[in-house]
């Protein structure tokens, strides 16, 4: 049986690979107890995508499928424009694009061109003000620390876990309370 590392944990693990282990212990109970305010409105504001609702044109792929055998991902897209060649990661407010953004898009463009799709722009589209902010293709150097991150996740070891705490992210975390970090 293959593992799979899930596209959408990218985020969570750039921006604290502790968030991971708390969002999986959390996995199995409603998102009503530990979600706050940002992220119960970004989920309702996904459904459309979620539901295959965002448009009727059969251009665009919403909420599909992908997966990469290179880089043993697997996950959805938000939306790919088969015409234009866009692909589109939606988020409830953009304030800033983070590392761990770009790497979502980029899991996503590496399993659509490994499934013949040609990915011509990337974009994170902010639903909150409706802005769109583009984000360069991965290029050599980039690729390389987009495999080194996947690396460090596919042996990322609990026990041995030992960063300082972040202050800034830390007071942001939802799982705050629970971290020893």
């Amino acid at each position: 049986m293959e593992s799979y590392i899930q596209i959408s944990k990218l985020n969570d693990f750039v921006f604290c690979p502790m968030s991971l282990y708390f969002h999986s212990f959390y996995e199995d109970y409603s998102q009503k107890i530990y979600h706050q305010k940002a992220q119960t409105e970004g989920k309702m504001k996904h459904e459309n995508i979620d539901r295959g609702t965002y448009s009727t044109a059969k251009r665009y792929l919403q909420g599909t499928a992908v997966y990469s055998c290179k880089y043993n991902l697997m996950g959805k897209i938000d939306i790919f424009d088969q015409e234009t060649g866009f692909l589109i990661e939606r988020k409830n407010k953009v304030k800033k694009i983070y590392d761990g953004y770009k790497f979502q898009l980029w899991a996503q463009m590496f399993c659509l061109e490994e499934m013949g799709f040609e990915v011509k722009k990337l974009f994170v589209h902010s639903l909150s003000d409706n802005k769109r902010y583009e984000v360069e293709k991965p290029k050599g150097i980039d690729e390389f620390q987009f495999g080194q991150m996947i690396k460090q996740m596919e042996n990322f070891d609990l026990l041995n876990f030992n960063r300082k705490a972040n202050l800034n992210k830390c007071t942001k975390c939802i799982y705050c309370e629970l971290c020893n970090q």
